[in-house]
């Protein structure tokens, strides 16, 4: 059996990380990148992959394996960001590997959603049917929209010496 507390903290930080990711977005969509919420998404975003482990499972679920990805296309993330700070592709490796991640994150939240919210559990109780496969679409297609559109805008600022940030 979980811990509750285990239950309560992976959750939590899992809501975290998806809304200071959301911000973030909102940040790239406007060509603002905030620090502060940068950082908190990236390292609520690890902790929440991490946290996933330590539930008791007798063998590899697939939220192991998403929960695997994740994790190193935020390294990317953080290396693109903090490594190498943005500059030429690594502009590219942020704004992808950010979007993507996030994608992951509210992807295992539906999927999460379908499992534990009774109505939407009667709509596809097995995780196959069309309800929970139409759900998954419409958030992957919502994030291609926006992940295009970060590219598009997101510019870092460049400081006198020609780095950004």
């Amino acid at each position: 059996m979980d811990s509750p507390t285990l239950i309560v903290f992976h959750v939590a930080i899992s809501v975290i990380a998806i809304v200071s990711g959301l911000l973030v977005l909102r940040g790239l969509l406007l060509s603002r990148l905030s620090a502060g919420l940068t950082a908190c998404y990236l390292l609520s975003s690890i902790v929440t992959c991490l946290t996933g482990y330590l539930f008791q499972r007798a063998e590899v679920l697939p939220s192991h394996v998403v929960g695997a990805v994740t994790l190193a296309i935020l390294v990317l993330a953080a290396l693109a960001r903090y490594g190498f700070a943005l500059h030429g592709c690594w502009r590219f490796v942020f704004v992808i590997s950010l979007v993507l991640s996030l994608w992951l994150n509210v992807f295992v939240l539906v999927a999460q959603a379908f499992l534990k919210v009774a109505p939407l559990h009667a709509l596809a109780p097995n995780g196959s049917e069309p309800a929970f496969l139409i759900a998954q679409l419409i958030v992957l297609c919502i994030f291609l929209v926006f992940g295009v559109r970060a590219m598009r805008n997101f510019h870092p600022p460049k400081d006198r010496s020609g780095t950004p940030f």
